[in-house]
């Protein structure tokens, strides 16, 4: 959260206190690599070499490209309007329709809780492997799981704000863990270990080769997620029209590059019929590829890396619905703060409570990330329209501005992954329609709640929708 240390008298703002800002090029790159990084190339590698093989590189690095195409509109928005609130605050400048930027908002918190209950999956099933228990598929992963998320709910309620010299430290380790695979395949090649042929072979089942890319496609950019969060520390940045386009882009390029290394690493080492079985495929190459290398240490970075990704999606979460509460978006209770330790309790509740059922009655890692890719890519749909619709508004001259053509690529290539067309099964549509019906539940009750008392609701403020934690982190 932002500290008062964190605050100064901002003349532009009548006197109102704003972010100070304290984030340089160095800070805002470990930023962005540590919230991409996470869960998803942890947890999913072996899901998607299940749907194309031994080319399961491939859909990573397609991914990153739709990411890369998507981020091109973030930098110009970002510069155009570096405000904290992100794909809620364009959908509003560039629509003005409140239930627009509503569900956009609230896709965004969502997307949050799925991603954290992936990572609760994922944790359950490292647990296991570093206990070297047996739980099956069935109540013993879930009940570590609904343990896990207990554990973050109390933090969160404790009052933890990640600083950002706490996001380098998580960085570190999560990178760690993944540059050790890296190192292994290197390894491997260097003494002729393994079988590096296996990264041209495609095997996607009765599946076409497009289909199946598509399909892996679309699961894998769950692993790609987390750049557009950084757009909530551009009041935080300093000079972020100059520096955001550079390392945004450099960021992105570095966890691309990781990703693809990482995944024909566990390739090489590791089949794709095998690397595909259970849920935690890079401990699986690390015992295929380094024997003698503690086991249980790599489960536990995995354990911590995902662990940070639930915590960091939970805070998010209950922020923005603490910000809907509070704007009268949502139903007020959910605005309210624990006098103690002002912390946005009833929002925690709510948003834990979600996640418990998602992790009891969903519990699968594919299903969970992919629906977690699902909203994101229908709010980056959004994003990239909103794009072409703000440039025929004036703006300060000197922002960022991306070539045409990407923010139509982006929208239509977003569009696309987020249909049915893309291969994505129906139970993430299901996931995602409860989800978000849910909050248009909550959103019917409150407009006639706020007709009851007199509440005038209309002109909510996109840029409260953040809450008072701008970091956020999702993959």
């Amino acid at each position: 959260m932002a500290s008062a240390a964190h605050i100064e008298q901002d003349s532009d703002r009548g006197g109102q206190p704003s972010l100070k800002r304290v984030m340089g090029p160095g800070l805002l790159l470990l930023f962005i690599v540590g919230d991409v990084l996470g869960t998803g190339i942890y947890a999913l590698t072996g899901t998607v070499a299940a749907e194309v093989g031994g080319v399961v590189w491939l859909p990573f690095l397609i991914a990153f490209l739709v990411a890369l195409i998507t981020a091109f509109s973030y930098l110009e928005l970002v510069t155009k309007y570096p405000q904290a609130a992100g794909a809620a605050l364009y959908t509003h400048k560039a629509f003005g329709i409140h239930f627009l930027t509503f569900l956009v908002a609230f896709a965004v918190m969502s997307s949050g809780i799925t991603s954290a209950s992936t990572a609760a999956r994922a944790f359950s099933a490292n647990a296991a492997a570093v206990l070297d228990v047996d739980l099956g598929e069935g109540i013993g992963i879930t009940l570590i799981g609904l343990g896990f998320m207990t554990l973050v709910a109390l933090v969160n309620v404790r009052g933890v704000g990640e600083s950002v010299k706490a996001n380098v430290v998580l960085t570190c380790v999560e990178l760690s863990g993944l540059l050790i695979i890296i190192g292994i395949g290197v390894w491997a090649l260097g003494i002729g270990e393994g079988d590096f042929s296996r990264v041209t072979e495609f095997d996607t089942g009765d599946k076409s080769v497009l289909t199946g890319v598509i399909a892996a496609t679309g699961l894998a950019f769950f692993a790609m997620v987390g750049f557009e969060d950084s757009v909530n520390m551009a009041e935080e940045t300093k000079e972020p029209r100059r520096i955001f386009p550079k390392v945004l882009l450099l960021g992105l390029g570095i966890t691309g590059l990781i990703y693809v290394l990482v995944s024909i690493s566990a390739i090489a080492l590791v089949p794709a019929d095998q690397l595909s079985e259970g849920e935690t495929p890079l401990l699986q190459v690390v015992e295929a590829g380094a024997p003698a290398f503690p086991l249980g240490l790599f489960g536990v970075i995995t354990m911590f890396a995902v662990a940070n990704t639930a915590l960091i999606n939970m805070l998010m979460a209950s922020r923005l619905v603490y910000g809907l509460g509070r704007e009268g978006v949502l139903p007020p209770v959910l605005g309210r703060v624990h006098a103690r330790r002002r912390t946005p309790v009833t929002a925690i509740l709510f948003t834990t409570a979600l996640a418990f059922g998602l992790v009891t009655f969903v519990g699968a890692v594919p299903d969970l990330g992919g629906t977690t890719a699902l909203l994101l890519l229908m709010v980056f749909a959004v994003v990239n329209v909103a794009v072409l619709v703000l440039r025929r508004r004036p703006a300060d001259e000197g922002h960022f501005r991306t070539p045409t053509v990407l923010p139509v690529v982006g929208a239509l290539a977003c569009a696309y992954l987020a249909t049915p067309f893309a291969g994505r099964p129906a139970v993430q549509y299901q996931i995602a329609g409860v989800l978000l019906g849910v909050g248009v539940v909550l959103w019917g009750v409150t407009v006639l709640l706020n007709r009851r008392t007199g509440r005038d609701a209309a002109e909510f403020d996109p840029a409260a929708l953040s809450g008072d934690d701008p970091q956020q982190h999702r993959d």
